[in-house]
Protein backbone atom coordinates (compact mmCIF):
# COMPACT_ATOMS: atom_id res chain seq x y z
CA UNK A 1 0.00 0.00 0.00
CA UNK A 2 2.73 2.50 1.10
CA UNK A 3 3.81 1.79 -3.08
CA UNK A 4 1.40 2.73 -4.64
CA UNK A 5 0.52 5.83 -1.94
CA UNK A 6 3.82 7.10 -2.89
CA UNK A 7 3.09 6.31 -6.78
CA UNK A 8 0.07 8.39 -6.40
CA UNK A 9 1.53 11.29 -5.10
CA UNK A 10 4.17 10.67 -7.62
CA UNK A 11 1.79 10.92 -10.67
CA UNK A 12 -0.30 13.79 -9.17
CA UNK A 13 2.90 15.27 -8.97
CA UNK A 14 3.86 14.94 -12.60
CA UNK A 15 0.58 16.09 -13.68
CA UNK A 16 0.58 19.39 -11.88
CA UNK A 17 4.10 20.09 -12.63
CA UNK A 18 2.76 19.53 -16.52
CA UNK A 19 -0.05 21.75 -16.44
CA UNK A 20 1.83 24.62 -15.27
CA UNK A 21 4.54 24.24 -18.01
CA UNK A 22 1.74 23.93 -20.53
CA UNK A 23 -0.05 27.34 -18.91
CA UNK A 24 3.49 28.97 -19.31
CA UNK A 25 4.23 27.89 -22.42
CA UNK A 26 0.90 29.26 -23.51
CA UNK A 27 1.30 32.55 -21.85
CA UNK A 28 4.66 33.06 -23.63
CA UNK A 29 5.10 34.76 -26.77
CA UNK A 30 7.23 33.43 -30.09
CA UNK A 31 9.78 35.04 -31.47
CA UNK A 32 7.49 35.62 -34.46
CA UNK A 33 4.87 37.14 -32.30
CA UNK A 34 6.83 39.59 -30.61
CA UNK A 35 8.28 40.54 -33.66
CA UNK A 36 5.15 40.87 -35.20
CA UNK A 37 3.91 42.81 -31.53
CA UNK A 38 6.75 45.19 -32.03
CA UNK A 39 5.96 45.78 -35.86
CA UNK A 40 2.36 47.10 -34.59
CA UNK A 41 3.04 49.33 -32.26
CA UNK A 42 5.61 51.00 -34.72
CA UNK A 43 3.02 51.65 -36.93
CA UNK A 44 0.18 52.63 -35.09
CA UNK A 45 3.03 55.52 -33.88
CA UNK A 46 2.40 58.33 -36.02
CA UNK A 47 4.43 62.29 -35.50
CA UNK A 48 1.91 64.84 -36.70
CA UNK A 49 3.51 68.26 -37.60
CA UNK A 50 0.51 71.13 -38.58
CA UNK A 51 1.32 74.09 -40.52
CA UNK A 52 0.04 77.03 -40.96
CA UNK A 53 0.99 78.98 -44.66
CA UNK A 54 0.43 81.65 -46.59
CA UNK A 55 -2.66 80.66 -49.24
CA UNK A 56 -0.12 81.47 -52.11
CA UNK A 57 2.04 78.67 -51.02
CA UNK A 58 -0.94 75.96 -51.60
CA UNK A 59 -0.08 74.21 -54.34
CA UNK A 60 3.44 73.76 -54.24
CA UNK A 61 3.65 72.69 -50.15
CA UNK A 62 0.84 70.08 -51.04
CA UNK A 63 3.61 68.47 -53.60
CA UNK A 64 6.00 68.67 -50.66
CA UNK A 65 4.27 67.40 -48.50
CA UNK A 66 3.56 64.08 -50.36
CA UNK A 67 7.04 63.79 -50.93
CA UNK A 68 8.18 64.49 -47.50
CA UNK A 69 5.24 61.58 -46.40
CA UNK A 70 6.29 59.43 -48.57
CA UNK A 71 10.04 59.39 -47.80
CA UNK A 72 8.66 59.30 -43.91
CA UNK A 73 6.54 56.68 -42.99
CA UNK A 74 4.52 57.13 -39.96
CA UNK A 75 4.83 61.51 -40.45
CA UNK A 76 1.56 63.24 -41.16
CA UNK A 77 1.65 66.74 -42.23
CA UNK A 78 -1.12 68.87 -41.88
CA UNK A 79 -1.96 72.24 -43.82
CA UNK A 80 -3.77 75.27 -43.05
CA UNK A 81 -3.66 78.13 -45.66
CA UNK A 82 -5.32 81.42 -45.19
CA UNK A 83 -4.46 85.03 -45.03
CA UNK A 84 -1.33 85.38 -43.40
CA UNK A 85 -3.06 87.66 -41.15
CA UNK A 86 -5.82 85.40 -40.61
CA UNK A 87 -3.57 82.47 -39.83
CA UNK A 88 -1.37 84.74 -37.28
CA UNK A 89 -5.07 85.46 -35.65
CA UNK A 90 -6.17 81.59 -35.34
CA UNK A 91 -2.10 81.49 -33.88
CA UNK A 92 -2.75 84.17 -31.35
CA UNK A 93 -6.28 83.06 -31.03
CA UNK A 94 -4.94 79.12 -29.32
CA UNK A 95 -5.21 76.89 -32.62
CA UNK A 96 -2.71 74.48 -32.45
CA UNK A 97 -0.12 75.30 -34.82
CA UNK A 98 3.42 73.65 -35.17
CA UNK A 99 5.37 76.02 -38.09
CA UNK A 100 3.92 79.27 -39.22
CA UNK A 101 5.36 80.49 -43.11
CA UNK A 102 3.90 84.21 -43.23
CA UNK A 103 3.78 85.94 -47.05
CA UNK A 104 5.39 89.26 -45.31
CA UNK A 105 7.54 89.82 -42.30
CA UNK A 106 4.89 91.66 -40.65
CA UNK A 107 2.66 89.18 -39.50
CA UNK A 108 5.93 87.16 -38.21
CA UNK A 109 7.00 90.23 -36.16
CA UNK A 110 3.64 90.32 -34.56
CA UNK A 111 4.01 87.03 -32.91
CA UNK A 112 7.81 87.46 -31.97
CA UNK A 113 9.10 88.92 -28.91
CA UNK A 114 12.27 90.16 -29.94
CA UNK A 115 10.84 92.18 -32.50
CA UNK A 116 10.32 95.02 -30.53
CA UNK A 117 7.01 97.25 -29.24
CA UNK A 118 7.28 98.87 -32.75
CA UNK A 119 6.33 95.71 -34.68
CA UNK A 120 5.08 93.72 -32.17
CA UNK A 121 3.06 96.32 -29.70
CA UNK A 122 0.62 93.15 -27.86
CA UNK A 123 4.18 91.44 -26.73
CA UNK A 124 3.04 88.36 -27.97
CA UNK A 125 5.52 85.73 -27.54
CA UNK A 126 4.76 82.69 -29.64
CA UNK A 127 7.31 81.73 -32.22
CA UNK A 128 10.62 80.12 -31.47
CA UNK A 129 13.48 82.79 -32.99
CA UNK A 130 15.95 80.51 -32.90
CA UNK A 131 13.91 78.79 -35.22
CA UNK A 132 12.93 81.77 -37.47
CA UNK A 133 14.18 81.78 -40.92
CA UNK A 134 13.33 83.97 -44.59
CA UNK A 135 12.32 81.02 -46.66
CA UNK A 136 11.36 82.41 -50.08
CA UNK A 137 11.01 85.93 -52.02
CA UNK A 138 8.04 85.92 -54.38
CA UNK A 139 7.20 89.15 -56.95
CA UNK A 140 4.43 91.26 -56.82
CA UNK A 141 2.58 90.66 -60.55
CA UNK A 142 -0.38 93.16 -62.56
CA UNK A 143 -2.48 89.47 -63.61
CA UNK A 144 -5.54 89.64 -66.79
CA UNK A 145 -7.95 87.62 -67.59
CA UNK A 146 -7.54 85.26 -70.65
CA UNK A 147 -9.20 87.33 -73.32
CA UNK A 148 -8.10 91.36 -71.25
CA UNK A 149 -10.54 92.99 -73.10
CA UNK A 150 -9.24 95.99 -71.51
CA UNK A 151 -5.77 95.89 -73.19
CA UNK A 152 -3.75 96.31 -70.48
CA UNK A 153 0.02 95.09 -70.20
CA UNK A 154 1.24 97.14 -67.90
CA UNK A 155 0.90 99.08 -63.98
CA UNK A 156 1.04 102.30 -66.20
CA UNK A 157 -1.95 100.96 -68.15
CA UNK A 158 -3.75 100.19 -65.00
CA UNK A 159 -2.99 103.84 -63.44
CA UNK A 160 -4.32 105.09 -66.84
CA UNK A 161 -7.75 102.95 -66.73
CA UNK A 162 -8.58 104.19 -62.91
CA UNK A 163 -7.87 107.44 -63.70
CA UNK A 164 -10.17 107.28 -66.27
CA UNK A 165 -12.53 105.32 -64.06
CA UNK A 166 -12.97 102.30 -67.04
CA UNK A 167 -11.43 99.87 -65.43
CA UNK A 168 -11.85 97.49 -62.27
CA UNK A 169 -9.39 96.24 -59.97
CA UNK A 170 -9.50 93.33 -57.51
CA UNK A 171 -6.60 93.32 -54.57
CA UNK A 172 -6.50 91.68 -51.47
CA UNK A 173 -7.88 93.14 -47.74
CA UNK A 174 -5.59 95.71 -45.97
CA UNK A 175 -5.17 92.71 -43.58
CA UNK A 176 -3.61 90.30 -46.29
CA UNK A 177 0.06 90.79 -47.19
CA UNK A 178 -0.42 90.69 -51.05
CA UNK A 179 -3.07 93.24 -50.45
CA UNK A 180 -0.86 95.63 -48.34
CA UNK A 181 1.50 94.75 -51.26
CA UNK A 182 -0.84 96.54 -53.77
CA UNK A 183 -1.58 99.78 -51.25
CA UNK A 184 2.29 100.23 -51.62
CA UNK A 185 1.82 100.31 -55.80
CA UNK A 186 -1.17 102.80 -55.78
CA UNK A 187 0.59 105.21 -53.34
CA UNK A 188 3.76 105.22 -55.34
CA UNK A 189 1.47 105.83 -58.09
CA UNK A 190 -0.19 108.42 -56.23
CA UNK A 191 -3.54 106.65 -56.30
CA UNK A 192 -6.31 107.03 -53.50
CA UNK A 193 -6.88 103.53 -52.69
CA UNK A 194 -10.46 105.15 -50.58
CA UNK A 195 -11.28 107.35 -53.87
CA UNK A 196 -11.35 104.68 -56.43
CA UNK A 197 -13.46 102.20 -54.01
CA UNK A 198 -16.01 104.71 -53.48
CA UNK A 199 -16.22 104.66 -56.89
CA UNK A 200 -16.39 101.76 -57.70
CA UNK A 201 -13.14 100.45 -59.39
CA UNK A 202 -11.83 98.44 -56.93
CA UNK A 203 -12.84 94.66 -55.67
CA UNK A 204 -11.31 92.84 -52.51
CA UNK A 205 -10.42 89.44 -51.63
CA UNK A 206 -9.75 87.95 -48.40
CA UNK A 207 -6.49 86.49 -49.57
CA UNK A 208 -4.92 86.32 -52.63
CA UNK A 209 -6.45 83.10 -54.01
CA UNK A 210 -9.47 85.30 -54.18
CA UNK A 211 -8.23 87.81 -55.94
CA UNK A 212 -7.03 85.37 -58.24
CA UNK A 213 -10.66 83.76 -58.77
CA UNK A 214 -11.63 87.04 -59.59
CA UNK A 215 -9.16 87.74 -62.39
CA UNK A 216 -9.63 83.96 -63.65
CA UNK A 217 -13.13 84.20 -64.46
CA UNK A 218 -13.08 87.48 -66.08
CA UNK A 219 -14.92 89.41 -63.21
CA UNK A 220 -12.55 92.35 -62.81
CA UNK A 221 -10.27 93.59 -65.80
CA UNK A 222 -7.00 92.49 -63.60
CA UNK A 223 -5.46 91.99 -60.54
CA UNK A 224 -2.45 92.19 -58.20
CA UNK A 225 -1.15 88.74 -57.33
CA UNK A 226 1.85 86.75 -56.94
CA UNK A 227 3.56 85.71 -59.21
CA UNK A 228 3.30 82.40 -58.33
CA UNK A 229 -0.45 82.50 -58.24
CA UNK A 230 -0.71 83.81 -61.90
CA UNK A 231 1.55 80.43 -62.72
CA UNK A 232 -0.45 78.25 -60.92
CA UNK A 233 -3.87 79.86 -61.99
CA UNK A 234 -2.40 79.82 -65.55
CA UNK A 235 -2.72 83.69 -66.12
CA UNK A 236 -1.11 85.78 -67.78
CA UNK A 237 1.45 88.39 -65.74
CA UNK A 238 1.56 91.14 -67.69
CA UNK A 239 3.97 93.24 -65.58
CA UNK A 240 5.85 93.02 -62.35
CA UNK A 241 6.41 95.34 -59.68
CA UNK A 242 9.90 96.41 -58.60
CA UNK A 243 11.39 96.54 -54.93
CA UNK A 244 11.15 100.26 -55.50
CA UNK A 245 7.55 100.11 -55.93
CA UNK A 246 6.37 97.72 -52.85
CA UNK A 247 9.33 96.15 -51.59
CA UNK A 248 10.54 92.46 -50.99
CA UNK A 249 8.17 90.22 -50.81
CA UNK A 250 9.79 87.74 -48.51
CA UNK A 251 8.49 84.27 -46.74
CA UNK A 252 9.60 83.65 -43.21
CA UNK A 253 9.17 80.64 -41.67
CA UNK A 254 9.66 79.32 -37.77
CA UNK A 255 8.88 76.89 -35.32
CA UNK A 256 6.17 77.82 -32.81
CA UNK A 257 7.15 77.20 -28.96
CA UNK A 258 3.80 75.71 -28.40
CA UNK A 259 4.56 73.03 -31.15
CA UNK A 260 4.13 69.52 -30.00
CA UNK A 261 7.35 67.73 -31.85
CA UNK A 262 9.81 70.50 -31.62
CA UNK A 263 12.32 67.62 -33.42
CA UNK A 264 9.56 66.67 -36.04
CA UNK A 265 8.87 70.26 -37.00
CA UNK A 266 12.57 70.94 -36.96
CA UNK A 267 13.18 68.15 -39.58
CA UNK A 268 10.24 69.26 -41.80
CA UNK A 269 11.44 72.99 -41.94
CA UNK A 270 14.58 71.66 -42.51
CA UNK A 271 13.10 69.45 -45.40
CA UNK A 272 11.80 72.63 -46.90
CA UNK A 273 14.67 74.28 -47.49
CA UNK A 274 16.63 71.29 -49.02
CA UNK A 275 17.47 70.85 -52.46
CA UNK A 276 14.19 68.76 -53.15
CA UNK A 277 11.73 71.06 -52.02
CA UNK A 278 13.82 73.83 -53.32
CA UNK A 279 12.73 72.76 -56.64
CA UNK A 280 9.35 72.56 -56.53
CA UNK A 281 9.58 75.71 -54.82
CA UNK A 282 11.31 77.09 -57.65
CA UNK A 283 9.54 75.28 -60.28
CA UNK A 284 6.29 77.67 -60.23
CA UNK A 285 8.22 80.80 -59.62
CA UNK A 286 9.37 81.38 -55.85
CA UNK A 287 12.91 82.31 -55.43
CA UNK A 288 14.06 80.42 -52.76
CA UNK A 289 16.37 82.53 -50.20
CA UNK A 290 20.04 80.26 -49.55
Amino acid sequence: MKKEAVLLVSLCLCVFTLAGCTQKAAQTDTPAQVTEKETTETETKVTEITVFAAASMTETLDMIVKDYEKKNPGVTVTCNYDSSGTLKTQIEEGAECDIFISAAQKQMDQLDITSGSEKNPDSLDFIDHDTRIDLLENKVVLAVPDDNPKGINSYDDMVKGLKEKNILLAMGNEDVPVGQYTQKILEFFGLDEGALASDGLITYGSNVKEVTTQVKEGAVDCGIIYSTDAFSAKLESVDTATAEMCGQVIYPAAILKGAKDPGAAKDFLDFLKGQESSGYFESVGFTVIR
